[in-house]
Order: structure tokens, then C-alpha cells, then sequence
């Protein structure tokens, strides 16, 4: 029988915000939890456990995943962007600005999931109207703010967009991200 102490192990390399990180993990550790334990990149959450919540949503490869559904062993040779990029994009710090501009937090848990939820929204579907914003973000759950403030933030960043202040900052594919 397997304890916590003999659990089978596995190298890992991972490009964490642009940083290159090597590590031997359990292969059964969850990709949000060797952010936060071997990487040290606590801002992403934990929440439910179960890629319910959304609290623990981070990029791989630029599509944003459940970091609590994803074992560290599958992204091996990937790339895992967090909020706490060192980089951020003009677009994530145009959504960080607009969630306090919208008083879009209180609590500050569901932020980062919901950030990076956002940032793909923003990326993906730039003609998106306020009701797909709202059917997008309803994967993330906030329970201290209510939805408004986080779906006028996203629209806000959106109609920044569309007047072309993030022209200059392409979208890359996850095929552009990987090599």
C-alpha cells in the first residue's frame, strides 16, 4: 500500500509565467497544488476540488483549465500562465484595473480564476455582448460581489478593445504558446 512518503514521483518541467521549473513531484499532485507548493505561486486558489468553483483557473498552453483537475504530470513540457504573471499582458492588466474601477471584488478569492477566465474571454470572443459575458463568467463562482460589477469590468476591458487599445498585442494560439 502506498503511503504520502512512497508515492510514486515524476519529473516535471514546466514553464511557470515564463520561468522554466523543474521538479519531482507525486503523480498524483494536482497541477494547482504544485503552483502553490512547489512554485510558490499562491495566488490561484483552491477552492472546491472538484473544477466546480473556477477559483483555480489558470492557463495551459493558453487555454484556461481547472488547476484542481489537472495533474503537475500532464503539464510536463507545457506552459502554465497565473495571475501572477511577471509580464502581464495589456489586456490582464486592463481586466485588473477594471475590477477595482467596478468594485468588481471584495473578498478577493475568486478574482485570480475569474481574471484569467476573463483574459480568455477577452482573447477568444472579442464581440462578445453583456449576456455572453455573463454565460461565460458563470463558470467562476463569486459569492460576495454578485455577477454586475464583473460583467461590466469584462465589458468595460471589451469596448477598450473594440476602440482599439490593445491593437497592438496580438492574441497568441495555443500552437504559438507551445513552441
Amino acid at each position: 500500500m502506498n503511503t504520502p512518503t512512497d508515492s510514486p514521483k515524476r519529473r516535471v518541467r514546466v514553464e511557470v509565467n515564463g520561468t522554466p521549473i523543474v521538479r519531482e513531484v507525486e503523480c498524483r499532485k494536482h497541477l494547482i497544488d504544485f503552483l502553490r507548493e512547489d512554485c510558490g505561486m499562491k495566488g490561484s486558489h483552491l477552492g472546491c476540488e472538484h473544477g466546480v468553483c473556477g477559483a483555480c483557473t489558470v492557463r495551459l498552453d493558453g487555454q484556461i483549465v481547472r488547476g484542481c483537475l489537472v495533474l503537475a504530470a500532464q503539464a510536463d513540457g507545457h506552459r502554465v500562465d497565473t495571475v501572477e504573471t511577471s509580464t502581464p499582458s495589456k489586456r490582464l492588466k486592463a481586466l485588473q484595473d477594471a475590477f477595482v474601477e467596478h468594485n468588481a471584488l471584495q473578498c478577493g478569492y475568486c478574482t485570480p480564476g475569474m481574471l484569467m477566465a476573463a483574459l480568455e474571454l477577452v482573447e477568444q470572443k472579442p464581440d462578445a455582448d453583456r449576456t455572453q459575458v455573463r454565460e461565460w463568467m458563470s463558470g467562476n463562482y463569486c459569492r460576495c460581489t454578485g455577477y454586475h460589477a464583473i460583467v461590466d469590468a469584462v465589458c468595460a476591458v471589451l469596448e477598450q478593445q473594440r476602440a482599439g487599445r490593445f491593437a497592438d498585442e496580438p492574441v497568441a494560439s495555443a500552437d504559438e504558446v507551445r513552441a
